[in-house]
């Protein structure tokens, strides 16, 4: 392995790329500290104290995956999430709205529209999210907004759209000139940035009380275990085999070969999860913010807290639904057996075109349930860690699920790198496979 990483800096393109990346994550965390203008940032950090150990509203789920930076009031609050959001929106259009469906058969052109079109839907996004937390900043109690005036609004409108701006513009930096995705690695550093300070209050806990070092070892026993599972589940793929005939085009021949169509067992990724969370949060949010001490209100933030039953089927439940739905969404069997028509191809024993499609269809059905079930433990996994052995710090569900992701591929990009240059791998049996969050 240190033979591995010392392979790494020897290859002067790849080591250029490695420190491009640490340079400009490092410039992300360090803006992550950069105060709001005009917010008290002592009072909001109280607040978001309640938040993180219910861990079940919006805001505590928009701080996961900025890093932090909203329980800080920094100028980059917003994170990346606008950009997400409009991305999976422009994608999600893209399978119902004829014209982005042409843009994205259009190639490097329709690209390039569609990439437009998310800037200017990340814009908007994120004035909205803006003005959303502006608001709602000056209607905190605890003095959070000292001044809640005019000025207040508007610049930090300008200053959470700016740094929503730039850490956008750090992450296609990041991709162009960097290793691996720059989006996904700004999500990956803001997650693993919180882990240190769980460590610490973890080792604090077990100084103050010796008898919780054996809950510790299995919590840390735990976390390799998931993990390791985690990355099974994630690489894990159902091998379709397909034959191609054989075609002579002038002087060449073309097919004649066979591969394979590797469908994921989680195909969809971190989505389903996320949906689910801000599908169920989003009630018990409002019902926080807005009920006060109504019983009605009471009864429902109380039905929609993590443990509670109905939270749990609700959230399983969510969980497979999005599954399967972001799955047809994103694979379309019908397209894939009209393309393997178009080329020669055919799956040994099944007749092109309709007959394939419904076996790519009933094999995609029967993979995504088992994945998803997966998918919906890790999930609950953070509730178990923090109830039954009293983890200190937020662990597994989307925050895991991410780490896992963005490392298995930036890790297949350097180790690309060095099989390229004839440098041995990470691995020296099989392959990493990246995937992309």
């Amino acid at each position: 392995m240190f033979k591995t990483i010392g392979n790494m800096f020897r290859i002067p393109d790849l080591k250029k790329k490695i420190l491009f990346t640490a340079l400009f994550l490092v410039l992300y965390r360090l803006g992550s500290f950069i105060p709001l203008p005009g917010v008290n940032a002592t009072a909001l950090k109280a607040f978001f104290e309640g938040a993180r150990e219910g861990g079940n509203t919006l805001f505590g789920l928009l701080d996961l995956f900025v890093g932090g930076n909203f329980e800080r009031a920094s100028v980059f609050a917003l994170g990346i999430m606008p950009y997400i959001t409009a991305s999976i929106v422009i994608q999600l259009l893209g399978s119902i709205i004829p014209y982005f469906e042409k843009l994205r058969k259009e190639g490097a052109d329709g690209q390039k529209k569609l990439n437009q079109i998310t800037r200017y839907g990340t814009v908007a996004l994120a004035a909205f999210n803006a003005l959303t937390i502006t608001m709602w900043l000056t209607n905190l109690s605890g003095g959070v907004v000292p001044r809640p005036n005019f000025l207040f609004h508007l610049t930090g409108i300008i200053t959470l759209v700016t740094g929503t701006m730039i850490v956008m513009w750090i992450g296609e930096q990041i991709t162009e000139h960097g290793i691996g995705n720059g989006i996904s690695l700004i999500i990956f550093a803001g997650i693993i940035a919180r882990y240190p300070e769980g460590f610490v209050r973890m080792i604090q806990k077990i100084s103050v009380d010796p008898s919780y070092t054996w809950k510790a070892i299995a919590a840390v026993v735990l976390m390799v275990l998931v993990t390791a599972a985690v990355i099974f589940v994630t690489e894990a793929v159902r091998k379709i085999p397909v034959q191609y005939a054989k075609r002579i085009v002038g002087r060449r021949v073309y097919g004649g070969q066979s591969t394979y169509i590797p469908l994921r067992v989680n195909t969809a990724g971190v989505i389903p999860i996320i949906f689910a969370q801000s599908v169920l949060m989003f009630p018990a949010t409002i019902a926080a913010l807005l009920g006060g001490d109504s019983p009605f209100w009471t009864t429902l933030k109380n039905w929609l807290s993590p443990g509670a039953v109905l939270y749990t089927i609700l959230y399983v439940g969510l969980i497979i639904f999005f599954a399967y739905f972001y799955t047809a969404i994103v694979l379309n069997p019908t397209e894939m057996a009209e393309n393997m028509v178009k080329y020669g191809g055919h799956i040994p024993g099944k007749k092109p075109g309709k007959k394939t499609a419904e076996y790519i269809n009933s094999v995609l059905v029967r993979i995504t349930l088992p994945g998803a079930i997966f998918f919906a433990f890790i999930a609950l996994l953070p509730e178990i860690m923090s109830n039954r052995l009293d983890l200190p710090f937020y662990f597994g569900g989307t925050g895991l699920l991410i780490v896992v992701g963005v490392a298995l591929d930036t890790l297949q990009q350097i180790e690309s790198h060095l099989v390229m240059r004839h440098y041995d791998g990470f691995m020296k049996k099989g392959k990493l496979r990246g995937r992309s969050i």
